[in-house]
């Protein structure tokens, strides 16, 4: 009998324990959005009386599940899609393994349920390990990838793709086992060594200090262009411009900003001046609670005149996303790819009292077309989606279709 009633009465202490944390949780929500919001109130809503209808569903929900289920129901009455509360187990997985600037040099996307290898750096460990595009990543040290694909289903692209990666690197010197299936599905483990990651280390503000590269080359007689984050303007500035000098005779440019994640804003800018021929046009403008940012574009002395394509994917964000709408909308690009991040401004990820994670943004974008990319994203001109067998046959499927579009324009 006094089992019994022990049993009870720490059931009695747990359950009301959770309560107390679910409804800090609840709290934590309601009062962010309320102080960063670019919008006040939020999205036009009277956000005190969203707390007077919810707080209490949280208060009498019998599992954390109902508790989560009216807190999602609260932020969805926003109708911004960047607002997202994620699982416990579903922000743990993201979250697990920080990884390190040990680098194997694979690049991974995740195609059909699959963690796939999309690039290989040149001189890499993988490239010298026999790694190949195509090629199926089944676990790392031991461990599945696919129940963590399929415990962040919903998750972004990009943060799922960046705990992979993460999952791929550490300590340089070390190294991790990688199980593949490869070509015709055979399978292979390999011990790949993590070294120092390609390009230079650049740092800005209080960033930690960021390796940036930077690739051009001629794919036949059109420019290609791909770096992977808007950082290091005393060096990526002038490889641009150096890049638009060296095409004038290009058929047409690809500028691929697929796995870039953005960086300084004004870059967007400052590479938009050598693509336009007209002062004073806008890529776009960011409304924060209390201030306006309009990117103006002003032309360059050195102009490229052709065909424009970027590229872009559910990694493609922030700065990326603003190059990519802006010049779309102002008729200067045609995009080719999947729908990129939908993270106009670096979102905040936060973890709540009860262990589940908390996305916000602080701020809207909308490019001068009148597109709103937070929580949007640029869809492109043209959907193309890289496939394991297209790689494996040494084809990037989104190079083509740009390759071909801008064969069929007529340079001016």
């Amino acid at each position: 009998m006094w089992s019994l009633v022990l049993l009870l009465c720490l059931a009695t202490g747990a359950w009301a324990q959770t309560r107390t944390i679910d409804l800090a949780s609840f709290d934590l929500v309601w009062t962010t959005i309320r102080d960063t919001h670019w919008q006040k109130p939020p999205a036009g809503l009277d956000w005190d009386a969203m707390r007077a209808e919810y707080r209490p569903r949280v208060e009498k929900a019998a599992t954390q599940t109902e508790a989560r289920a009216a807190m999602q129901e609260m932020i969805g009455r926003l109708r911004q899609t960047h607002f997202a509360i994620l699982p416990g187990v579903v922000y743990a997985s993201l979250a697990e393994d920080a990884g390190g600037p040990g680098s194997t040099g694979i690049d991974v996307r995740v195609l059909n349920g699959e963690a796939v290898v999309t690039a290989v750096d040149p001189g890499s460990p993988a490239e010298r390990a026999g790694v190949r595009t195509g090629w199926v990543i089944r676990a790392v040290n031991g461990r599945e990838w696919k129940p963590v694909i399929e415990a962040a289903r919903s998750a972004p692209v990009l943060e799922l793709t960046r705990s992979l990666l993460n999952r791929l690197s550490g300590p340089e010197g070390g190294s991790v086992d990688v199980s593949f299936d490869s070509a015709g599905g055979a399978a292979a483990t390999l011990r790949l060594d993590l070294v120092a990651g390609r390009g230079s280390l650049a740092e800005f503000g209080n960033l930690p200090a960021t390796r940036v590269w930077y690739d051009e080359k001629r794919l036949g007689e059109t420019g290609y262009v791909h770096f992977n984050v808007f950082l290091d303007i005393p060096r990526l500035i002038p490889a641009f411009e150096k890049t638009i000098k060296g095409c004038q005779s290009c058929n047409g440019l690809i500028i691929d900003l697929r796995g870039n994640p953005g960086g300084i804003g004004g870059m967007a800018m400052g590479m938009a001046g050598f693509l336009v021929d007209q002062p004073n046009q806008r890529l776009g403008s960011m409304y924060m609670r209390d201030a306006t940012l309009n990117f103006v574009i002003n032309p360059r002395p050195t102009e490229f005149a052709g065909p424009v394509a970027i590229l872009i994917d559910g990694t493609s964000a922030s700065t990326a996303e603003i190059l990519a709408g802006g010049l779309r909308d102002l008729g200067r690009a045609r995009v080719f790819g999947t729908r990129s991040a939908a993270a106009a401004l670096p979102s905040v990820f936060t973890r709540l009292p009860n262990g589940d994670g908390f996305q916000y943004a602080v701020a809207n974008y909308i490019s001068q077309g009148g597109q709103t990319l937070e929580g949007t994203g640029v869809t492109p001109d043209e959907e193309v989606q890289l496939t394991k067998e297209g790689l494996l046959a040494g084809h990037d499927a989104v190079v083509d279709a740009a390759l071909a579009w801008i064969g069929k324009q007529r340079k001016p």
